[in-house]
């Protein structure tokens, strides 16, 4: 059990703010009726639920910024880089426990990947013992660079290297160069739903860090002697900007969610700083932070919640029994049919579900709220 830490409270609200979209676009009652946005873009495109992944990793880069034991010993951070990564696999291997066919890539074991990475960037582009803003500036601007060059890097290599056999800037989910290094080097260890390709896979996880490092940025501005009204309004600006560069971008080289697409990377990287620097301003520098105390609980054990949440509906569609009609349903599809369907249209009843999933939850963590409970990796 860790003591609750001195942080910013707008970081663990907009984490918080995340995961329960997370919660709730993972967990529909029924996927035939789900509103568009709380659905993926089928393929190129964004939508508010592809928001929420590379939201997490830029409030990762943020945290890493703002921790005292990123620049501390490093084996803190490999340590709590193996535990993500093996929360993430075992939520995978469990219940089946088949080696064959388990699948490595995936949502914990990229930002775990991701955290590793960015973290030992940020330690070795940083000057020691300096923390003026000058440094930090400098410090940025490193780490800045890093990430213009993972991303005009992976631009290239998606578009201009074609896959054996393919041919160059084929961005199809099973032609593309990503795809193919997914299934030479995994194998069959890929995402079940397409065993071709993986929206986790390896090749778009260097974009994906280019994410965090944005994030890192983002928290060094945070962390200068500016004022907080100055700090909200240039991330905004910064914000802005970036978005702008993505939407240009995608022009190009489409903004996907699946191939975390350079496009994607600084569309989305900017929509989070824009979010973040409204959230500071509202909670950090007017005080209005009542509205954010759930958001902060579950932000404060945010891997806790996504852990329960994949388990509980894991375990939720194990459970099976005869139903009325003798068939054998799931408890959550029990659960669904009879006490959500009645209250709405299939529409409205399948995101009430979802919602219902997330006070369940949200009520684990309110307890371990209130018990000074924050389970950390």
């Amino acid at each position: 059990m860790a003591s609750k830490p001195t942080r910013m409270e707008s970081l663990d609200a907009v984490r918080g703010l995340t995961m329960a979209g997370m919660v709730i676009v993972n967990n529909p009652g029924d996927w035939g009726h789900v509103y568009w946005p709380l659905l993926h873009a089928e393929w190129n495109g964004c939508t508010p639920t592809d928001l929420v992944f590379p939201f997490f990793l830029f409030i990762v880069g943020v945290s890493i910024t703002l921790s005292r034991g990123t620049m501390g010993n490093p084996w803190k951070i490999v340590k709590r880089s193996i535990v993500i990564f093996g929360l993430g696999f075992l939520l995978t291997f469990w219940p089946r426990f088949d080696l064959s066919s388990v699948r490595i890539p995936g949502v914990l074991v990229r930002i775990a990947v991701c955290y590793l990475t960015a973290a030992f960037l940020f330690r070795s582009t940083a000057r020691r013992g300096e923390s003026t803003d000058a440094g930090r500036f400098a410090h940025g601007v490193k780490l800045g660079a890093i990430a213009i060059a993972l991303t005009v890097g992976y631009w290239v290599a998606m578009t201009w290297i074609p896959a054996p056999g393919g041919v160059a800037g084929d961005l199809t989910p099973s032609g593309n160069l990503g795809a193919w290094l997914d299934r030479t080097l995994l194998g069959g260890h890929l995402w079940s739903q397409s065993k071709t390709w993986d929206p986790e896979g390896i090749l778009s996880t260097f974009p994906a860090i280019a994410t965090t490092l944005i994030g890192a940025v983002a928290g060094l501005w945070l962390a200068s002697g500016a004022t907080q009204t100055e700090k909200a309004i240039k991330l905004a600006v910064a914000g802005v900007i970036s978005m702008v560069v993505g939407y240009i971008w995608g022009l190009a080289f489409p903004i996907n969610k699946s191939l975390w697409t350079s496009s994607y990377v600084w569309f989305t990287g900017g929509g989070a700083a824009l979010f973040l620097a409204f959230c500071y301003m509202v909670i950090d520098v007017y005080g209005w932070r009542r509205w954010a105390r759930p958001f902060v609980i579950l932000g404060l054990n945010a891997i806790t919640l996504f852990v329960l949440s994949g388990y509980l509906a894991k375990q939720m569609g194990l459970i099976k029994f005869a139903g009325v009609d003798g068939k054998l349903t799931s408890l959550s599809r029990y659960i669904y049919t009879s006490w959500f369907v009645p209250l709405a249209d299939p529409y409205n009843a399948s995101l009430l579900y979802a919602f219902a999933n997330l006070v369940v939850l949200f009520g684990v963590l309110y307890v371990m709220d209130r018990r000074g409970l924050y389970l950390k990796a």
